[in-house]
């Protein structure tokens, strides 16, 4: 049973490098399932005879639950324990996993998968906050470093692995891996990780405010989707609906005394800008990783698997260079890479308007996916590292779930509207000529988006935010896998040209 080490464990130690395995392989399985789903999407529809706005679902009504339930769960790790609330998120997800991979049909297999989002909501803020909590300040950096690295090659390789399982033993496989890696989490997290939480915490939590979150997502996202089939009345009334009900959730978060999203937080205009860009750069690839393997199998004539490896240079490129990412970001500042990261992301997406009928993989997709990794791989560690220097190491959860929900929503509203935006609704999905129109359009709006988180960090991202004060954070006393990692600067001692990090002049409530 592990002990309390809150701020002194060391990432050179044997348990250091437990609790970092630990909170890679929890938050992977969030990561891993948001992506991994898309490749076996074409397969699913057809064993279980859905139509589009079906398959959306599939995708959104996890992204929904977790989005939307993602900042409660921050709250309640900081209240009742960091390592509890992963753990009961660990095992919540892995038997609503097991309840996806028996789903007779479409309709159970997108509440079990709304099922599994709640699960995630209380897994994914607790990885980074148990990080933060329980390294010693002088290592903390280099685990979230390696932490964001590793995190984004687990979601990078979902969907060759996706691919794999779907041509192998079937689509309910990738639900069902999630068992042992759910059991393996839970015997380390059990043994290694201590347990850490915000002994100021105190207070009702916001279940008003986390109410309105989810119906004001679940309220546009059903708009979206059904925007699709025609902008009839009910559409235009549920987005109104969604519109007034996210008013109503900015009202109550600002009158509550413990809210669930503190928005003193946004008074930080690095908070606010660097959550800009998440949204961004997140909308642009749920959207592109939604309608590539599509368009790569119904278009392209690609089998699952080979759609799936279509994106392993992606997984190469961030295994390989995030760790350098990371220390660039330190050492010229997170401006340049949070600019170009999504500008060379833009040109990768534009690239893919090569990819159509007869396409090859070697002329016409490799160099595409190649250079979107290639901006990824620049962007994610900076991403993270500045989002947590905007705030104080007592604030790092709700940090977290905060960017976490920004890149969650993103992603959900991207999947809902992007096939209506594009021209594609109903069974065209199965129509090659109607996806490779719908395709070219989506890739870019996506190109757009990418483009307006670059200038956007640009124009908002000081250049010195992540810099080293007078004395430098010390490298990291390990042997493995230090030696190749970046970090960040501790977001602790992080200062923004505004002062303090510390979200409002008093700090932000903490819920």
């Amino acid at each position: 049973m592990a002990t309390s080490t809150a701020g002194t464990l060391r990432l050179g130690t044997a348990q250091g490098r437990w609790v970092l395995l630990a909170t890679v392989l929890g938050s992977s399985m969030a990561m891993l399932d948001g992506t991994v789903v898309n490749v076996a999407l074409p397969r699913i529809g057809a064993d279980l005879g859905a139509s589009l706005a079906s398959l959306q679902w599939t995708l959104n009504a996890y992204l929904l639950t977790l989005a939307g339930l993602i900042l409660l769960g921050g709250a309640l790790g900081d209240r009742y324990g960091r390592r509890r609330v992963f753990l009961i998120g660990v095992v919540w997800f892995a038997a609503a996993s097991a309840a996806c991979a028996a789903a007779p049909n479409i309709e159970v297999l997108i509440v079990a998968r709304a099922v599994q989002g709640i699960g995630g909501a209380l897994l994914t803020p607790g990885s980074l906050a148990m990080l933060q909590a329980v390294f010693h300040p002088d290592d903390r950096s280099a685990a979230v470093g390696l932490w964001s690295g590793l995190g984004g090659v687990s979601a990078a390789v979902g969907p060759f692995l996706g691919g794999w399982l779907v041509d192998g033993p079937g689509w309910r496989w990738i639900f069902l891996l999630n068992l042992p890696l759910a059991a393996a989490v839970v015997a380390v997290t059990s043994r290694y990780v201590p347990e850490s939480r915000d002994e100021s915490a105190s207070g009702r939590f916001d279940v008003p405010g986390a109410l309105l979150a989810a119906l004001t997502l679940g309220a546009i996202t059903y708009a979206l989707t059904a925007a699709g089939e025609g902008l009839s009345p009910a559409v235009w009334l549920t987005g109104a609906i969604g519109l007034l009900l996210g008013a109503a959730f900015v009202a109550v978060e600002r009158r509550t005394p413990e809210p669930m999203l503190p928005l003193g937080l946004f008074s930080s205009r690095l908070f606010t800008a660097v959550n800009l860009v998440t949204l961004c750069v997140y909308a642009a690839f749920s959207g592109v990783f939604f309608l590539l393997v599509v368009q790569l199998q119904i278009v392209s004539g690609f089998s699952p698997l080979a759609s799936g490896f279509a994106l392993v240079p992606i997984t190469v490129l961030m295994l390989t260079f995030s760790a350098r990412a990371g220390r660039l970001g330190k050492r010229i500042g997170p401006r340049i890479p949070l600019t170009v990261g999504p500008l060379l992301c833009a040109t990768g997406v534009l690239l893919m308007l090569r990819i159509g009928p007869g396409s090859s993989y070697g002329a016409d997709v490799l160099p595409a996916v190649a250079v979107m990794g290639s901006g990824m791989t620049l962007l994610v560690a900076p991403l993270t590292a500045t989002v947590l220097a905007a705030v104080e190491v007592r604030h790092a959860g709700i940090a977290s779930g905060v960017n976490n929900a920004a890149a969650r929503a993103a992603g959900l509203l991207a999947v809902a509207a992007l096939p209506a935006l594009a021209g594609l609704s109903g069974d065209a999905y199965r129509v090659p000529s109607s996806v490779d129109s719908a395709f070219h359009t989506a890739m870019l709006i996506c190109a757009g988006l990418l483009a307006a988180g670059g200038l956007i960090a640009f124009a908002t991202v000081r250049g010195n935010v992540l810099a080293p004060e007078e004395h430098p954070v010390a490298e990291p006393n390990c042997d493995w896998p230090c030696a190749t990692t970046t970090p960040p600067l501790d977001p602790g001692h992080a200062r923004t040209h505004e002062g303090p990090a510390t979200g409002t002049a008093a700090g932000p409530s903490e819920s």
